[in-house]
């Protein structure tokens, strides 16, 4: 990790012409003295998407603000304080009334943000001091064009080191203009026109509360797969919900060591298994209503 570097200090002594260069003996300007001006570091432009995020969005908000020039809320018709909690923290808030998924979402959040630099997070993630400082030292002098950041995330208030779940890198903070995010309306990507460098301190992920935050998810991303694949023609057959649920089941308690985490893991691998099998469930009834009539008897 680079060195935090102090920038915009002030100087003890008095330049030429109120430029901040000295001139030397022989006259040439010493553009390196002491006298000339440290360069800001760029700015910082944070935006996150929020629905119904009252029990998150402050504290998400108040683990960036130190660091972040603005606050970029992008709001779905929350039915709770949400907004009045995001504005009341110091973020900008623009409500939206329609939901086009999550890619789309954020990249209107991105389309209002003004700094040289964006972080995306979201409403349950929060930037520890350890990672407000790692974050810091990377502003004060970027070498890539993005940094994906590691998360350490919890489920049902255990934290998870296994499952698929840790480290976990997501490409959060990039150069603005330098990437946007895919249209997929769930599990969206980012897609940078540059270097990708990974950082150390993880994002602290407060993914699922409780059992009544998983039985939600699993039905939102349930839908929004089955929603996904459906406008993308694909048609599976009678089986798959079934092999492709226990294949999530198996894939999380074997293959990435779910078993070492316990209840966690055991909690993980069931919503996996049910969340992948809904999803061809439901693309399976949205095909069937979709099938004319047969015009027969």
């Amino acid at each position: 990790m680079s060195e935090v570097q102090s920038v915009g200090s002030e100087s003890k002594h008095e330049d030429i012409d109120g430029l901040g260069v000295v001139a030397t003996s022989d006259g040439h300007v010493d553009a390196g003295s002491p006298l000339a001006p440290a360069q800001a570091a760029p700015s910082l432009s944070v935006v996150i998407i929020t629905k119904n995020e009252a029990h998150n969005i402050g504290a998400c908000i108040a683990s960036i603000r130190s660091l972040a020039q603005e606050v970029i809320v992008v709001d779905s018709g929350s039915r709770d304080d949400t907004v009045a909690i995001a504005r009341a923290a110091g973020a900008t808030v623009i409500e939206t009334e329609d939901w086009p998924g999550f890619g789309p979402q954020k990249n209107r959040a991105l389309s209002h943000a003004r700094g040289d630099w964006v972080l995306s997070l979201d409403a349950d993630e929060r930037v520890t001091e350890q990672g407000l400082a790692e974050l810091s030292a990377v502003l004060a002098a970027p070498r890539h064009t993005a940094y994906a950041l590691p998360r350490l995330s919890q489920f049902c208030g255990r934290w998870v080191r296994h499952s698929g779940w840790y480290p976990d890198y997501v490409t959060r903070l990039f150069r603005r203009g330098s990437a946007r995010f895919s249209d997929d309306l769930v599990h969206e990507r980012i897609d940078v026109q540059g270097e990708v460098e990974s950082l150390r301190e993880p994002l602290h992920h407060y993914s699922y509360l409780d059992q009544r935050q998983v039985e939600e998810k699993i039905d939102r991303y349930a839908q929004a797969g089955a929603e996904q694949l459906f406008q993308r023609g694909k048609h599976y057959g009678p089986l798959k919900p079934y092999l492709a649920g226990g294949w999530a089941w198996l894939r999380t308690w074997v293959l990435r060591a779910g078993c070492l985490d316990g209840a966690a893991g055991s909690g993980i691998a069931a919503m996996n298994a049910r969340s992948t099998a809904q999803k061809y469930l439901r693309l399976q009834s949205m095909h069937r209503k979709r099938m004319p009539p047969c015009g027969c008897g």
